[in-house]
């Protein structure tokens, strides 16, 4: 199997992605005005920390909870127990009247209801959230790009960042087409995937390292080393993504509504992340490296 000499397939499969992802950005700016479903951290809005007396149902019954914020007809809620007995409700900004509504509608399911605390973010703090999630993905990509250089060599770590952006910009454009919420988690759920993805990614250069270390007299192209060492670790890798989108699968569907849209992006995201770690970051370094059909000669 010459998945290298394939690496045109591989990457009009991931130009047809990409190409998905544009057009979500694109449909979402001209029809919804936004280019992505930016949640309550980033556009801002009110946090509302209330305890239930009854804790029981408040356990048992978050989907009431939603049921009755959903007659307020809010953009967006997010619904988290904090305690045995306590529940914050993040929403778009209310006033005052908005609350004591709520209140009334909750207490007349749960009972009495205190209000424990009533926050509001601004738009100035969700523009610091979001240059903060900038610098974050841009400080990992740094420190990816040297540690794999201090490991192996510039091209294998330039091979390697192409590929986690590869990810991450995909996995982005997705969720974009999907429209779904998009809030710190997802920068979270972001990091983790590049951090997922650049673990496969060494495994297989490091294989490739071994190989030409190994090579008989030089004969071998660094092309045939690097499709072998894809070959050769491909069980390996399949069964790695596997076994984590078992666990991610799991996740989404018994995670709760909180934990629905972070387990969504994790999906997307570690199933690229093998997906790239096998046909992309491979032909990108066969690429880089710019000896296909030549000899390779062994590390000195």
């Amino acid at each position: 199997m010459n998945i290298i000499g394939k690496r045109n397939l591989w990457f009009a499969v991931s130009a047809v992605l990409i190409a998905l992802g544009i057009f979500g950005f694109s449909y979402n700016i001209l029809v919804r005005g936004q280019a992505m479903n930016f949640g309550i951290d980033f556009t801002g809005g009110s946090i509302t920390t209330l305890r239930f007396e009854q804790s029981a149902n408040v356990t048992s019954r978050l989907a009431e909870v939603r049921k009755v914020l959903s007659s307020f007809h809010f953009k967006e809620s997010v619904i988290q127990k904090e305690g045995d007995n306590d529940v914050s409700i993040r929403t778009e900004p209310l006033d005052a009247e908005i609350r004591t509504q709520m209140m009334a509608e909750l207490e007349k399911t749960f009972g009495r209801v205190e209000l424990l605390e009533a926050d509001t973010i601004g738009p100035v703090i969700g523009a610091e959230l979001r240059s903060q999630a900038f610098w974050a993905l841009l400080i990992a990509t740094i420190g990816i790009l040297i540690y794999v250089s201090f490991r192996f060599e510039f091209k294998y770590a330039v091979a390697a960042v192409i590929a986690l952006w590869h990810d991450a910009l995909i996995t982005v454009g997705l969720i974009a087409l999907l429209y779904r919420s998009v809030d710190t988690a997802f920068i979270a759920a972001i990091l983790t995937i590049m951090g997922y993805s650049i673990n496969d990614t060494i495994v297989i250069f490091d294989r490739i390292r071994e190989n030409i270390i190994n090579q008989k007299k030089g004969k071998v192209s660094f092309s045939e080393i690097a499709n072998t060492s894809v070959l050769q670790t491909m069980a390996r890798s399949i069964n790695t993504v596997l076994t984590v989108l078992v666990m991610n699968v799991c996740l989404l569907l018994f995670g709760g509504a909180t934990l629905k849209d972070f387990a969504l992006t994790l999906l997307i995201g570690f199933t690229l992340g093998g997906y790239s770690s096998i046909f992309i970051a491979s032909p990108i370094l066969v690429m880089l490296e710019g000896s296909l059909g030549k000899p390779t000669k062994k590390p000195s």
